[in-house]
This record gives structure tokens, sequence and C-alpha cells, in this order.
């Protein structure tokens, strides 16, 4: 049995509470109001809504180009690396990647993984040493969902992908797709797709926004990422009022996978409460990908992260949510349940 204390951050609404979790075999036996001396803020581990693991190959290495000349398939720096990449360099390149997650209170990233079955293995090999499980979306034709948890789609104007959807739709696994970010022409088509997650929809107007209301259909954004290639920013505001929303942090050659970054920015940046923002990093991704934490309630998975609330950077805030939202960093986490 162990004991988590101070300020825990409960339920979906994250309600602030003085007292303690009790964790028993891997899952949260109470949660008690009680008087505590610690100034520990506990809240429920991050879920990384989208990520693109591989790319721990060539970090840095894309900043500055274009999103076709960065990223796009199948010709960019990006593929041209994967191509390239020794297997061994590439597990080990991501497993470290892992590591910094699970360090920095990331319990699992939903992640799109490049270069078919062999792809999606080479991931679950750099997992094995790490104790953090990452949701594998697979690529290339459909015979990838034999190693895969879903199917990561590039995009409905790269290729047809009605055969995977298809795969997807037999198997009972979810089916994922880029939408929306270099321009709006490749949204209504992955709508007629029938997804069970879009990423990006950086140009989503009205007529896509009802859509995703209609289909109930999640999306995950990635400003910094956005911002990076400069392709613009999420309507973000106007998503949260139609749909779930999750965060992610996208390509690791353009952006360190932290959950802490992502949150300030999308914090300072949007039209977002604090606690819209730490929704969508933890309870969001959770729900997407069915993973049974991303709250903190008895009988949930104790996947929780413990941040010191009387560091130099965090003493004195006046809100934990706000502290752990928009002022926290890697160096404030003090233990990872994960």
């Amino acid at each position: 049995m162990e004991e988590l204390s101070g300020t825990v951050l409960v339920g979906r609404s994250f309600e602030p509470i003085r007292g303690r979790v009790v964790v028993e075999a891997g899952r949260i036996e109470a949660i008690e109001e009680t008087e505590t001396t610690s100034t520990d803020i506990v809240l429920p581990a991050f879920v990384n809504a989208h990520t693109h693991l591989g790319d721990s190959v060539a970090k840095d290495a894309a900043v500055g180009l274009s999103l076709d000349d960065a990223v796009a398939p199948p010709d960019s720096l990006k593929h041209r690396r994967l191509a390239a990449a020794d297997r061994a360099d590439l597990v080990s390149a991501m497993r470290r990647t892992l590591r910094f997650v699970q360090r920095t209170g990331t319990v699992s990233c939903l992640d799109f993984r490049e270069s078919g079955t062999a792809g999606a293995r080479a991931l679950r090999e750099a997992a094995q040493a790490v104790a953090i499980d990452p949701f594998v979306f697979g690529s290339g034709d459909r015979s990838v969902l034999d190693v895969a948890d879903g199917y990561g789609a590039s995009g409905a104007n790269d290729a047809d992908f009605t055969d995977e959807r298809a795969a997807c739709a037999e198997r009972d696994r979810p089916f994922a797709i880029h939408a929306g970010e270099p321009d709006a022409t490749d949204i209504h088509p992955a709508l007629d797709l029938e997804p069970d997650l879009l990423v990006h929809m950086v140009h989503a107007a009205q007529e896509h926004l009802e859509r995703v209301t209609d289909q109930s259909v999640p999306v995950a954004v990635c400003p910094r990422a956005n911002t990076v290639l400069d392709v613009g920013t999420p309507p973000i505001r106007e998503l949260l009022d139609h749909t779930t929303v999750a965060l992610g942090t996208d390509n690791v050659m353009l952006n360190p996978p932290s959950m802490f970054r992502e949150m300030a920015y999308t914090a300072n940046r949007f039209d977002v409460t604090a606690r819209e923002v730490l929704r969508m990093a933890t309870t969001a991704g959770a729900e997407i990908a069915g993973l049974d934490c991303g709250v903190i309630a008895p009988g949930r998975r104790a996947a929780l992260v413990v941040v010191d609330g009387d560091s130099d950077n965090l003493a004195g805030s006046v809100d934990p949510v706000r502290a752990v939202v928009r002022r926290a960093t890697e160096r404030d986490v003090k233990h990872a349940l994960v």
C-alpha cells in the first residue's frame, strides 16, 4: 500500500482537496480528506494524445522547414531520415524519449508509428524496458493491425484509406487521421471515413465543426508544432465547444514531448481555462484511447504525478490547477507513478 499526501486534484473537475490518495495493487483504493502538512500536488498522469516517436532519430533536424519539406510523406526530411535509420539506433532513440516521457509524468502516448509492421514492432521493442505502454497507431497496409492498437492515416489527400478504415471496423480498432493541418481541403474527406480521432484541425471552419459534433469525433491538437511549422493555430475554443479535445506534442523532431510545455503554451495562447487545459492533457487522451486513467477516483488505475508545490518555482502559487498548468516544469516533478 502507498499513500500520496498533499493537495489532490480529484475527479473530472480537478477539485482540490487536502488529504491523501491510498494506492493498493496499482489502483486507487481511496481518497481521504484529512489534515496534512504536505505541500505536494497530486494530479492524474498525462496522456500525450499525439506523438511521432520515430522522429527521435532526427531531433531538431526539421526546424525552419515548411510542413511539406519537414514531414509530408513520402519524400520529406523526416521520411528520408526514418528510411536511413539503423533499426537498433531507432529503437534506442525511441526508448530514450519514452524514458523522458515516463520521468516527466506521462503514462501513455498515442503514437502515429511510420514504417508499417516493422515500425510498430520497433516501438513495442523500445517500450519493453520502460514502464510506459504507448498506444500504437500503425501505418502501411491493414496487416499492421496484427501488431498495432489502431491505424493512423497521414491524411485523406495522401492516399485512399478506405480499406484500412474497414479493417479497423472489422477488428474493432480505432482509426485516426491527420486533417486540416496545411489547409481545409482534407477535412471533409477525412470525416467521410468516419474516424475515431482527428489530429490537428488547424483550419476547421463552422461546417467542419458541425460535422465533428454530429459524428462525435474527438480531436487531438498540437499547437506548439503548428507554430513551429507555421501552419496556423487550431480553433481550440471552438473545438472544445463542439467535441472532446485532447493535447498532443506531435513530432519529436520539432519539440520535446513535454506536456508541461504544451499546457503552458495552450493556456497562455488560447481562450481556455486552466482546468480545460489539464483535462485536455489527462482525461481526454485517456478516454480516446480507452485507458483506465486520467481521473483521480476510487477504483481507477493509479497513474499519478506528484508535483512539489513548495519548489522554488511553485511556492506561493494561490491556485494548484493554475500552478500545474501554467507554471510547473519537469523539474517540479517529485514522483511519477505510471
